[in-house]
């Protein structure tokens, strides 16, 4: 199988994040909600942001074959956000994260492509634990999490971070991997 094909879902194609990708992530960094509840990545330029997807996604796609993924409404081709699976440091197990533009929040995108990657990453990536780490005032996400399977852990601060935030996690057991695989054979 091809770890960096694209992945689809009934309205979305979530596709690795290249270099062309680069202006729609720079928007992303710069929305007034990634800005609250992830942080100001301090990336304002197309340069710098291609510099950042060089030297923070790509590598991970090509050391673990997952990453950054940009989502793609089909309907009109629109890009609308991101979600991916991270090799965190401070985070036990990929964490798995998500982001939209506001004008396509609360439409249903969210929860079908962080639903659909968490599926992949349990089945083509053989994962047994994924995280995900929120902002304690960012209730969108914290409900996402939990619809999702997660469950509230505890609280952490990152590796160099100062504020605390939410640690939501999904210990896959290997008998229910084998359950999900048989089902997709069948």
């Amino acid at each position: 199988m091809n770890l960096l094909k694209k992945l689809e879902t009934e309205r979305l194609i979530l596709k690795p994040t290249t270099l062309a990708d680069a202006e729609f992530i720079r928007n992303l960094f710069l929305s007034p909600k990634w800005i609250e509840f992830i942080g100001d990545r301090k990336l304002k330029t197309i340069e710098e942001v291609e510099n950042y997807i060089e030297t923070k996604f790509t590598p991970q796609f090509e050391r673990l074959g997952y990453g950054n993924y940009t989502i793609i409404r089909k309907s009109d081709g629109e890009k609308i956000g991101s979600c991916g699976l991270y090799d965190r440091e401070g985070v036990n197990g990929i964490d798995i994260g998500f982001a939209l533009l506001p004008d396509f929040e609360k439409k249903g995108y969210g929860f079908e492509s962080v639903n659909h990657l968490k599926e992949i990453a349990l089945t083509d990536f053989k994962l047994t634990q994924l995280s995900g780490i929120t902002s304690t005032k960012n209730k969108a996400s914290q409900a996402l999490l939990m619809k999702i399977g997660l469950q509230f852990e505890k609280k952490i601060i990152l590796p160099n971070e100062t504020e605390e935030i939410l640690l939501y996690t999904l210990i896959q057991e290997e008998s229910h991997l084998h359950d999900i695989n048989r089902t997709i054979l069948v």
